[in-house]
């Protein structure tokens, strides 16, 4: 025998045997599983759940055992709530709210919050919509559907005026300004003359052009005829069951913003302890005051009223990160930067000759702008008529200021 043979044997046995040895062990100390305890687990887990269903089921009877019947859900509208929501006007001018308004006062009021989209006479900017002219143009294969030429009812002018206009500000027109703005469309429209007044008493007098150019659509295919029954507005139910239950109701998830609360509090945590150490910094520093410092950042209070004011700038300006250009430029970096610079615009020609000038968009450049922009910058294509309040202006120039690059 070699000796290999006499050294591997002796060792490939004495191994097997203690392998051997710690199986059998190993065996004998585990303590089987009595039989009953996945009996006691399955148990346990069935009570709970039926405890967990039992809770459900009585805060559901709970909730819809009301002595009001009102099955629990919400509450009932506050007058002030429906009056809010309850704007319905009709044909005829059923609906319409006390008001009036003339020609000339719609001039002024349609210049300032509506021109700026559809032009001083209605005629439209770029691709905004055109309100005025377009008659006998319906038969056309390129039909100019206007306020004039199209609409059939006066009613569906104040009410989509007094509902979404001016675009970015809807409802902050008085009725008084819609009714004076729908005279200036009717007059631009040719429809009514320059002293022409309208009111909720004269309103149903109006009859539009296109009153008898549309007709019900009442073949039997189609669903008109199937809401020509009464509808049933009580009781139209036997029973009422209520299947399920929101826990919350009208916000995010709570899931979602305890993962956000989460994410937020390592920030904090971090911010306040920078804070803390550059509170405990021994070391003096120097400071001098220097124009930057003076003006280190606009008044919030400022700002935020400037973001609100600048709701009639926004159908064709936009601000912020991604800020691109529309009608008009972006006016991201727009204080301090050459008039008429921006690379990607393009300008007319008083604000090439601005930028060919170096001229600057200081404050009191741009306070003189937003005043009067036609009479600063003669011969721009901005139909805006200009801010009337200093505090407007203030406040617009604020809010730019806060935008830099």
């Amino acid at each position: 025998m070699s000796k290999f043979l006499k050294i591997f044997a002796p060792a490939a046995g004495g191994a097997a045997g203690v392998l051997t040895m710690a199986y059998v062990l190993a065996d004998q100390f585990v303590v089987d599983i009595p039989s009953i305890a996945p009996a006691l687990v399955s148990q346990a887990s069935a009570a709970s759940t039926d405890a967990a269903d039992s809770a459900t089921d009585e805060t559901q009877a709970a909730a819809t055992e009301t002595p009001e019947g009102g099955f629990g859900l919400g509450r009932e509208a506050l007058p002030e709530e429906i009056a809010a929501w309850d704007v319905d006007v009709r044909p005829g001018g059923i609906g319409l709210p006390e008001g009036r308004g003339d020609v000339a006062t719609g001039e002024e009021v349609f210049a300032e919050a509506c021109a700026v989209c559809h032009g001083d006479f209605a005629e439209g900017v770029g691709n905004w919509p055109v309100l005025a002219g377009g008659f006998d143009t319906l038969d056309d294969k390129d039909p100019v559907k206007t306020v004039g030429s199209y609409w059939p009812y006066l009613s569906t002018v104040w009410d989509y005026v007094h509902r979404s206009m001016p675009f970015g500000n809807a409802q902050s027109l008085s009725p008084d300004e819609v009714y004076a703005i729908t005279a200036y469309i009717l007059y631009s429209n040719y429809l009514v003359e320059d002293d022409f007044e309208l009111s909720h008493e004269n309103f149903a007098e109006f009859e539009m052009p296109n009153a008898d150019g549309f007709i019900v659509d009442d073949r039997p295919e189609n669903e008109y005829t199937i809401w020509r029954t009464e509808p049933c507005m009580e009781g139209c139910k036997d029973s009422v069951e209520i299947t399920m239950r929101a826990s919350v109701v009208d916000v995010t998830p709570e899931e979602e913003g305890a993962e956000e609360e989460a994410a937020a509090e390592p920030a904090a945590e971090e911010a306040a302890e920078e804070v803390k150490m550059a509170a405990a910094d021994p070391e003096p520093v120097e400071t001098t005051t220097t124009d930057a410092d003076e003006g280190a950042g606009p008044d919030p209070e400022l700002v935020a009223a400037g973001e609100k004011v600048f709701r009639k700038c926004k159908a064709c300006h936009m601000v912020g990160e991604a800020a691109k250009n529309r009608v008009g430029p972006v006016l991201n970096g727009v204080m301090g930067a050459t008039i008429g610079g921006h690379d990607d615009f393009k300008y007319s020609s008083v604000f090439q000759e601005a930028a060919e000038a170096g001229r600057v968009w200081d404050e009191a450049a741009m306070a003189e702008f937003l005043a009067a922009p036609k009479s600063y910058m003669k011969g721009t294509k901005m139909s805006f008529a200009g801010l009337k309040k200093d505090e407007d202006i203030d406040a617009i120039i604020a809010y730019l200021q806060s935008f830099g690059d």
